[in-house]
């Protein structure tokens, strides 16, 4: 079983892939309060890579030099995207941290397009990242505006490193082997914010449910996806996030949509969808 994947084509992948994180994020926001941004993080990263590490088995020992290359840096980079992402929702509201954060995958999905379609499905998906964004907010915290930027940034390279990882390691023990080096770079940050000494039973328990929802069953889809779709392709599909955390919002939190949030969904759900109809092959 540890060498069987999912059967599941490139584009569905990234759709359960975006609710199943829109979902955890809902659990982090009741963990928040307890065991900080960086013990939320820590405890989402750490069960992860436990579970799968677990269910792959990667034997590290027959790494090749070639794919430690890759595969050291994009769980690195992964671990400090979560960690940076998780900081700036601490200080500013995360539908802004999000729209912030993609930044990142939008410029990437410009470099390097030839074709003025790629161009307008971008512009569509910006303009609705930018309806949905909390604009009126007088008092963002400018630290919360660097940790999302700096999110942004991780992301892209998250994005450029996991298309690289997945054409050389079997996708499940690629996900896994990079959760171990995310979870080193990470856990020190949790113990040292003291989050992760408040733990409890109960608290654990939804921290499995973040770890679940939010990294191991997430990323091993976005891996399968990406050894598929190009970064661009792959970057206009993630502009679904926001969207999708509007809507999850109101379906958990009970947070309504106004109107500027609707047409924001309306543009990205378009955007994203013209951009896998008229992707090539």
């Amino acid at each position: 079983m540890k060498n069987k994947e999912l059967n599941i084509p490139p584009v569905p992948a990234v759709l359960l892939a975006i609710l199943s994180v829109q979902c955890g994020a809902a659990i982090a926001k009741t963990l928040f309060p307890a065991i900080g941004a960086a013990g939320t993080a820590s405890i989402r990263i750490g069960v992860s890579a436990l579970i799968l590490l677990l269910a792959y088995r990667p034997n590290l020992k027959q790494i090749k030099p070639n794919q430690w290359k890759i595969v050291v840096p994009y769980g690195l980079c992964l671990g400090a995207m979560n960690l940076t992402f998780y900081l700036a929702i601490e200080r500013i509201p995360i539908g802004l941290a999000v729209t912030l954060e993609f930044i990142g995958p939008l410029l990437l999905a410009i470099i390097g397009s030839k074709r003025l379609i790629d161009y307008c499905w971008v512009l569509l998906a910006a303009a609705g990242i930018v309806l949905i964004a909390p604009w009126s907010n007088d008092s963002i915290d400018t630290v919360g505006v660097l940790f999302a930027l700096l999110a942004a940034a991780l992301w892209a390279t998250y994005i450029i490193l996991g298309g690289k990882v997945s054409k050389i390691m079997h996708g499940g023990q690629a996900v896994a082997t990079g959760m171990l080096f995310a979870s080193l770079l990470i856990l020190p940050f949790g113990f040292y914010e003291n989050g992760l000494l408040n733990l409890t039973p109960k608290l654990f328990g939804y921290g499995v449910a973040l770890a679940l929802l939010s990294s191991a069953i997430p990323f091993t889809l976005e891996m399968k996806a990406l050894g598929q779709l190009p970064p661009r392709t792959f970057s206009i599909l993630m502009s679904l996030e926001p969207a999708a955390a509007a809507i999850c919002a109101f379906l958990f939190l009970q947070e309504k949509l106004n109107f500027y949030e609707i047409l924001a969904v309306v543009c990205v759900v378009s955007a994203s969808v013209g951009a896998t109809l008229t992707a090539k092959r």
